[in-house]
């Protein structure tokens, strides 16, 4: 199967939903105010006239998950703001700090008079005065103007110029289409072997694009994992959850943050898309909202996830390509680093050890130099996951959501039918494959209930069939 991210421009930026600054304070010749820049973490980049010009153009107003070109500079063009006089202030622990906004789209502190590139810049100089152990400052969720938080302005910039991008780019851009996906995955899906790496050789048009491989280990190919990863416990309820409702393959997106110092993936939110197979229209209106969900939270895109309905949660070749591909997407065009991982999640397949779902997190190798040919070698991700003492609203609002949006769906999961002896579809969903306390597992077993109520709605009564 196929999941495209959507990228427009620099894809570098792909993580630029993040709110982190690096102030460098330059000394400036005596008598000329000092200007304070925001360093590469932010995602407050200054463009140039030309640079501004082509990211109007060419990479499109509202580009899924890359907001680097979005600036003060930018909105003042729009006429989204204004310049002014005390138009901009800072509330933090207490203090007040008020800056006049100029034509460039730079921030004038009135106190000092001290003249700062970015709202991050001078949110992390102001809070360092009175908090001299902050190391960063978000200045779209700090810094107000008339009152109103700038993230507000960004968000309203995004709604307001993402139709043009549509338009602009549909036949260009790459998006989240998902239509390699097997509507219906049968007994077929089952019974495919996975073969050996090794067995593929060069690649091979004629190939299966479907065949299944099983994956390497970092250490079979003389290789350290290169980042860690934490995931939340949070995130592999919802996932599974999501993959378990139909027995058509399900998608999603993973949102968290990269520690580049520290090197440490940590996957804190799933986003499912609740859309149909192919269904352009409702995949554009998927991927604004889960681009606003990531933006509201301050997270990253890290990742995806996709479900083996009835088959071994091993990638296939095309799904090798795919995780190749947003893996550079992900890396940019700077040779920066930042890892995206890749999860399959195979709840029905008979093949498992016992009546939890199989969860593989993955990553590509590329395949040697010497071999550009090859296909990327598949390996198995080493993951800690992080037990959450409670189920967050976000996460239960969006179970919630899943079962209105799958409740009438013709591939819906008949949860009465019986999954083994003893074990009926519902009382496999509710066995999730990390231990989970007490008080979750009476509210997934609320949410699944309505799995059942839903499928009342459906039909007067499934059979209670045994396998």
């Amino acid at each position: 199967m196929v999941l495209v991210f959507v990228f427009t421009c620099d894809l570098s930026t792909f993580s630029g939903l993040n709110c982190f600054c690096l102030v460098s304070s330059g000394s400036e010749p005596p008598g000329s105010p000092q200007v304070v820049e925001d360093g590469g973490e932010e995602d407050e980049e200054e463009l140039s006239g030309g640079e501004e010009a082509e990211f109007r153009s060419s990479s499109g107003r509202g580009s899924l998950l890359t907001r680097r070109g979005i600036t003060l500079r930018v909105l003042l063009k729009d006429g989204l703001v204004e310049p002014g006089d005390g138009v901009l202030a800072i509330h933090y622990l207490g203090k007040n700090f008020v800056g006049d906004l100029l034509n460039d789209g730079k921030i004038r502190w009135v106190e000092t008079g001290q003249i700062f590139n970015s709202p991050s810049a001078w949110a992390t100089h102001c809070k360092r005065l009175v908090n001299p152990a902050k190391k960063s400052g978000c200045g779209w969720a700090s810094v107000r103007y008339r009152g109103q938080k700038l993230a507000q302005y960004k968000t309203t910039w995004l709604h307001k110029y993402q139709p043009s991008a549509d338009m602009v780019r549909r036949d260009t851009r790459v998006r989240i289409e998902i239509k390699h996906l097997n509507p219906h995955l049968g007994l077929t899906d089952r019974e495919r072997i996975p073969v050996r790496y090794c067995s593929l050789g060069t690649r091979d048009a004629a190939r299966d694009p479907h065949t299944l491989v099983e994956l390497s280990a970092f250490s079979a190919i003389n290789r350290f994992q290169p980042f860690n990863v934490a995931v939340s416990s949070n995130v592999l309820l919802l996932m599974d959850f999501h993959c378990h409702l139909t027995t058509s393959e399900v998608v999603g997106y993973l949102g968290g943050r990269w520690d580049t110092n520290t090197q440490l993936l940590t996957v804190l939110r799933a986003f499912p898309c609740r859309t149909r197979l192919a269904d352009r229209d409702t995949a554009s209106a998927v991927e604004e909202e889960i681009c606003q969900n990531l933006f509201m939270r301050g997270l990253s895109l890290v990742g995806w996830y996709h479900s083996h309905p009835r088959g071994p949660a091993l990638p296939s070749l095309q799904d090798i390509d795919s995780q190749m591909d947003h893996q550079l997407r992900l890396q940019g065009s700077n040779n920066g680093f930042q890892p995206c991982l890749g999860i399959i999640c195979g709840p029905y397949y008979h093949g498992n050890q016992g009546v939890a779902s199989t969860i593989t997190p993955f990553w590509v190798v590329p395949p040697p130099e010497q071999r550009p040919n090859d296909y990327g070698i598949p390996v198995a991700v080493e993951v800690t996951y992080v037990q959450d003492n409670f189920l967050t609203s976000d996460v239960l609002n969006e179970m919630m959501l899943l079962v209105d949006y799958y409740r009438t769906a013709p591939d819906l999961v008949q949860f009465n039918q019986y999954w083994c002896p003893e074990t009926t579809m519902l009382d496999k969903i509710k066995v999730q494959p990390l231990h989970l306390p007490l008080g979750l597992c009476i509210m997934i077993e609320n949410v699944c209930n309505m799995l059942i109520s839903s499928e009342a709605q459906g039909a007067d009564t499934f059979p209670r069939t045994r396998r």
